[in-house]
This record gives structure tokens, sequence and C-alpha cells, in this order.
């Protein structure tokens, strides 16, 4: 068992299937007390009395409050699953970039204004950040999912370093492919480069597990994704040549 998470309120955004409800089911099995939150009410119920946990559905920018209050007061663990796998180019609508930009970066950013100032008083609070190992690298194809989730990495890593001496905890989750609907949406782009590699949704769950215990911020369900972080910091027109590659097989339908 995991001791940061016994006993803890726990909210877990997009927890209706995929990551989320895989993230959902092991804080519940590790004794924590878990808000499932969903757009979809149906789902997120399902997975809630499944658990037995409290399903809270609606928007994942505004579910603090009433999470709180469904945890008796006081939220220990926000897990910002929820997110949006827009693909397309630069070209892709503005309302696509959006969409992405609100649900995969401003439903973030808008949990953590309400959830800090209550972990500062208290000197404490965890806020785990679902991004990606587009967040970390990129992804063809993708264009506004790549930069927002990059978006979403760089504000788990501000509040890490802005907050970490005044005990609040970040973990951001990089997975490349996970079996989830998102993966199957992504096409062919993602039959090429995730879908060889790809793993279960509890994967990630057992992976932030164990980046809770030894309290760590970047958590790789995938650990192949360090070295590919080490060579585009260290040889980026290498990388982005290589990345290329894969573009142009993709583009030839190889």
């Amino acid at each position: 068992m995991v001791e940061a998470v016994q006993g803890a309120g726990v909210v877990v955004t997009g927890a209706g299937g995929g990551i989320g409800a895989a993230l959902a089911r092991r804080f519940a099995a590790e004794g924590a007390r878990v808000v499932v939150n969903d757009l979809d009410a149906d789902r997120a119920k399902a997975v809630a009395d499944e658990i037995g946990a409290i399903a809270v559905p609606g928007d994942a920018s505004a579910v603090v409050s009433d999470a709180r209050d469904a945890l008796g007061g006081t939220v220990d663990i926000y897990c910002a699953n929820a997110g949006v796998g827009s693909g397309g180019s630069e070209a892709a609508g503005e309302d696509v970039w959006a969409l992405a930009w609100d649900v995969n970066v401003m439903a973030h950013v808008r949990a953590a204004e309400a959830l800090i100032p209550g972990w500062l008083e208290r000197g404490g609070g965890r806020f785990v950040s679902t991004v990606s190992a587009a967040g970390l690298l990129t992804m063809i194809g993708a264009a506004p999912y790549s930069v927002t989730k990059h978006g979403a990495y760089a504000f788990a890593e501000w509040l890490s370093l802005t907050y970490r001496h005044r005990g609040i905890k970040v973990h951001a989750i990089c997975p490349q492919g996970v079996r989830t609907d998102m993966l199957a949406a992504t096409g062919s782009a993602g039959d090429l480069v995730l879908q060889p590699t790809a793993i279960e949704p509890d994967a990630v769950a057992d992976a932030l597990m164990a980046g809770i215990e030894e309290d760590r911020f970047l958590i790789l369900p995938h650990p192949e994704v360090a070295g590919y972080y080490q060579a585009r910091a260290a040889e980026p027109d290498r990388w982005l040549t290589t990345m290329n590659h894969i573009q142009q097989k993709w583009e030839a339908g190889e």
C-alpha cells in the first residue's frame, strides 16, 4: 500500500474510462476516498459505483468546489487527467485549437488556482497532471495536441519548482501509447508511432503509484522516453530529422 494515498481525498477528472478510470480504481484500491469526474455522467457513475467512490460529473474546469464538498471539505490529491486528443496541423480550426488549449492546459490552471491557496495554508497537497510523451517530444499529425501537452507539462513543471519547498508535490505522467479510446482515435499516425509499444491503462496507474512513493516529478510509464528526451535536448537537429523521417513514412502510407 502507498502510505501517502491511504485515506486521502482524491479527485480524478476524465475518469469515466481509459487512464482516468484506471487511476480511480487504483486510488480506491490503495484506500483513498475517490471522486470520479467525467463529462459523461453515466460513465462517471458506473466507475464510481464499481469502486465505492463518489461521482461528480461535469466540466473538469469547474469541479473543484463540488468535489471538495463531496470529500468533506478537503482535496488531498488532484489528478488533472481529462484531455482531448486534437489532431490536425497549423490549419486546424480556431475552435479545435481553443478546445485543446482549454481542456489540456487551462483546466489544469483553473484547478490549481482553486486548490493552491488551501494547500499552502495546510502545508501540503498533491497535483497530478496526465500529460503525454507528446508534451516532452511531439506527435506527428497532431499540432494542437502536441502544443497544448507541451503547455501542460510546462505548467506542471512551474508548479513544482514554485511550491515544492512549501509541501506541494507535483507529478507529470508522460506515457506514449495507452490502449484507450483516445489512442484508437489517432488513426494511422497512432498505428505507426504509438500502437507498437502501447500499454494498458493499469500500467500507467502502477507507474503513478511508484512515482508517488518516490516523490518523483516526471513519471514515464514507457522508460525509453527518457532516452528520447535526452537525445532531443542534446542533438535537436538530429532528433528533428529522425522525426521528419517518421513523418515522411506516415505521408507515404508505409
